[in-house]
């Protein structure tokens, strides 16, 4: 297998709404924030689905290399309920195998709103429900073994059991990737993902505001300079900037593309991450996989959700 995902198994609700329903819920638009279930469920009675699909920001990644023709499998916690029958069909449909076998829980499968304002930023407010409860019984090591790149995102990390599960990962991978997945996640656990970035990880996906604030700058400089200290491979995505990948000592540039319908920015850094493992796992070079990683991030940008049809 080239690559096995581990993520939280989230279902997507995807829904429109206006600044103001921002301001009044006291939100902070383009962030992702943890609700309990009450809190999450009186928001969704304000506001009118448009669209319910299977998401999780890794397994929108391996949703996408699977799409570009690569042997993929997942690993994610879901609930013997609706929500996760949904969920596996949705991975299963995309020709993911998907390493974990559901069992009645005590909490229902994770859900993510996701509010678009009208400039097509996205606003998450997740309730991880049995996704947050993944613990290391629930880690198939013989399918990480058998996979040559392990990718993790940072919205796994949590103290106790799913910690637990993301280090027993780590340890028994042959290579490892991981996206910092939000300024929430970096701000929340910058010391152990600094620790991470410098001693576990061998590729790191981040975007530009969540690298400087991982390592206290606002100048790309410094953030190249730590990461030609690190000697692992990190690469930023820069919104309009484009993306820059440094690799030990060399640093390679990719322009944005331009002049692109703007619809919805779900997906953007998970589907630049499909695209960039994609060129990695393929023997491509650092400029072809930014390229790749640029290609897949405009085709989700131009359409509603975070999987490609």
């Amino acid at each position: 297998m080239k690559i096995l995902g581990i993520g939280n198994a989230i279902v997507d609700v995807i829904c429109k709404v206006n600044e103001n329903f921002i301001e009044k819920n006291f939100l902070t638009k383009s962030t992702m924030k943890l609700v309990d279930e009450n809190e999450f469920e009186k928001l969704l009675l304000s506001l009118k689905i448009e669209e319910t699909i299977s998401g999780g920001s890794v397994a929108n990644s391996i949703v996408g290399l699977s799409q570009l023709g690569n042997e993929v499998g997942f690993i994610g916690k879901i609930n013997d309920d609706e929500l996760g029958a949904k969920y596996e069909d949705g991975l299963k449909k995309e020709n993911v195998k998907y390493f974990y076998s559901k069992k009645k829980e005590k909490v229902p499968t994770g859900t993510c709103l996701i509010l678009i304002t009208p400039d097509s930023e996205r606003t998450m407010i997740t309730f991880l429900g049995t996704a947050g409860k993944i613990n290391e019984q629930d880690i198939d090591v013989s399918s990480i073994k058998n996979s040559e790149i392990l990718f993790l995102e940072g919205y796994l990390w949590d103290e106790g059991e799913p910690q637990k599960a993301f280090n027993k990962a780590i340890n028994n991978s042959n290579k490892v990737a991981m996206s910092l997945s939000d300024l929430f996640c970096v701000e929340r656990h910058k010391s152990s993902f600094l620790e991470l970035v410098k001693n576990n990880l061998d590729i790191t996906f981040a975007n530009e505001q969540e690298i400087m604030s991982l390592i206290n700058t606002k100048k790309i400089e410094d953030v190249i300079e730590f990461s030609k200290s690190t000697k692992k491979l990190l690469v930023v995505t820069r919104g309009d900037k484009g993306a820059i990948a440094i690799n030990d000592d060399v640093v390679v540039e990719c322009n944005a593309k331009k002049d692109i319908k703007l619809v919805d920015l779900t997906g953007a850094g998970d589907l630049f991450a499909s695209g960039f493992l994609h060129g990695h796992i393929n023997g491509r070079s650092l400029k072809e996989s930014l390229e790749k990683g640029t290609e897949m991030s405009s085709k989700i940008i131009q359409t509603i959700g975070a999987r490609l049809s």
